[in-house]
């Protein structure tokens, strides 16, 4: 696992990820001037006896772009990290910076998309290019049993590790199990326009985390 993060933080593979995480990491946010932001791509994080797995879509320019540690440092991370605490998979309900001393319990997170990208849109063929290294990481995760998917995007992205036929839709709840046995749960993304609508509530987001334990579990 240290070497395949090593190689997913040393990636240059998608030129326009490359020139935008590091647009950003050069001008930074007002609000983080003084900072020393990481711009590079993110290495999954969290408890390698895991067995639930948290996918995302991509980290936030300012946000685990800035951290180094994936939902680490903006709004999303904030609501994830609390809902992780309240289901005591997080030993603290705030992540905010890497070696800030948080750990996982019986969870990784990973991401689809390692680098920022210009408004949270990688497109398919980055998607495509950055993948492997999520699989590549279930494969060293070898107590994983169930991968909650965080938003339609993640849950297409796993659907191309672990494919189906027919394809099992995006919803909120949605379960479907592969043929390796592994269990994808679907749930709303942790994002501000889903927070802060009230799509995607505190109590919705604490069930699929202990859905996901539970399905772990059995």
């Amino acid at each position: 696992m240290e070497a395949l993060q090593g190689e997913i933080v040393s990636c240059r593979h998608c030129p326009r990820l490359v020139q935008w995480r590091e647009r950003v990491a050069r001008e930074k946010k007002p609000a983080h001037a003084d900072e020393e932001y990481w711009g590079r791509p993110v290495p999954g994080f969290g408890d390698p006896a895991a067995g639930v797995v948290i996918l995302g879509l991509a980290p936030a320019a300012h946000g685990a772009n800035r951290t180094g540690r994936v939902f680490t440092g903006d709004r999303s991370g904030d609501f994830l990290f609390a809902g992780l605490y309240r289901t005591g998979f997080a030993s603290s309900p705030v992540s905010r910076e890497r070696g800030d001393g948080l750990e996982l319990y019986g969870l990784w997170i990973s991401a689809a998309v390692r680098c920022a990208p210009p408004q949270n849109k990688p497109t398919p063929a980055e998607r495509d290019a950055c993948l492997p290294y999520a699989g590549r990481e279930f494969g060293l995760l070898p107590g994983a049993r169930v991968v909650l998917c965080l938003g339609a995007f993640a849950w297409d992205a796993a659907l191309r590790i672990f494919p189906a036929s027919p394809k099992p839709k995006f919803s909120h709840g949605a379960e479907h199990v592969t043929a390796s046995g592994i269990v994808l749960l679907g749930c709303y993304h942790v994002s501000q326009q889903n927070t802060f609508t009230g799509r995607l509530t505190p109590p919705m987001l604490d069930a699929s985390l202990e859905r996901a334990r539970e399905l772990a579990a059995g």
